[in-house]
């Protein structure tokens, strides 16, 4: 909320789910966090669009542990809405959303004009119209999320976009592997995107942990995080065909020029060693599954 009020990125409808803070910035948030956020944001985008394309939207994007995220409505803006877009949060988070929805009308009339057919379904814990869908659910259960997914029409022989930022680092290994596996397992053509923590086994890493661990958060699955080469094997050993894992430093070295000059002009950076440290222990890891050639 806080880039996007400073400039970094264009993103109206992050303000109805996120208050702005009332000092000008929490202390921890500094211009290494900022640019690190932009390159995710940019990076991430990159590559659904690219799925979009190639699909010519004849997909559907499955954005895991989506919490306030505001995709949905960017790529509606743009044109670029999949024949069908789901959420999946727990029910406590997907129920905040769905209040904010419900009550603010820049967000709620997207939907209706994306909606066609029978009549719209809304409760406490999910929401359902023809292209959009919110699913209260537990991603450590596969079972439960199926079920649920295709309760609300999810079509496994569509193909499929998953995405999971910052999701998989808070499960065991075991239960996103089982995760991954079942993606893998379900949908005939599908891609998987994945953004979170690399290179956890250094002295930056470790700090980063024992930061984390000091505010009562636990990374449960750190130590898939060891390397570029085992963020791409996790991928690999659960059935996807192809793996490709960049980290975040090299993400911000493929963005234009332009735009990256006009970001490091927003605020002074005054620590570049700690930025690329910081920028080098994430990454952005992506596999497909391809029967089709796509």
């Amino acid at each position: 909320r806080f880039a996007v009020s400073v400039g970094y990125w264009k993103d109206p409808y992050i303000q109805y789910f996120v208050r702005q803070a009332k000092e000008r910035k929490a202390p921890e948030i500094n211009r290494g966090k900022l640019a690190r956020y932009y390159a995710r944001v940019h990076g991430v985008s990159y590559l659904i669009k690219a799925f979009l394309k190639k699909t010519e939207c004849n997909c559907q994007i499955v954005n895991l542990g989506a919490g306030m995220d505001t995709l949905f409505w960017r790529l509606k803006d743009e044109n670029l809405l999949p024949r069908k877009y789901f959420e999946v949060d727990f029910p406590m988070i997907v129920a905040r959303k769905i209040h904010n929805i419900k009550s603010k009308p820049p967000l709620s009339k997207p939907i209706m004009e994306s909606h066609s057919g029978d009549s719209l379904l809304i409760d406490s814990h999910s929401l359902d119209s023809s292209r959009y869908s919110i699913v209260g659910a537990d991603l450590r259960f596969s079972s439960d999320l199926e079920e649920k997914l295709k309760k609300h029409n999810l079509d496994i022989h569509l193909p499929t976009l998953l995405v999971a930022e910052c999701v998989l680092v808070y499960m065991t290994p075991q239960q996103s592997a089982n995760l991954l596996k079942w993606a893998a397992s379900t949908f005939p053509v599908a891609m998987f995107i994945n953004y979170e923590q690399v290179n956890m086994t250094d002295r930056f890493g470790q700090i980063m942990i024992e930061n984390l661990q000091r505010r009562q958060c636990n990374l449960a699955g750190v130590e898939v995080c060891r390397s570029l080469d085992s963020q791409r094997e996790r991928l690999l050993v659960n059935g996807w065909e192809t793996a490709r894992a960049i980290d975040m430093m090299k993400v911000y070295s493929f963005l234009p020029q332009a735009d990256v000059k006009r970001i490091e002009g927003l605020e002074f950076l005054d620590e570049k060693e700690l930025f690329e440290q910081l920028m080098q222990h994430y990454c952005i890891c992506w596999a497909s599954k391809d029967s089709s050639n796509l």
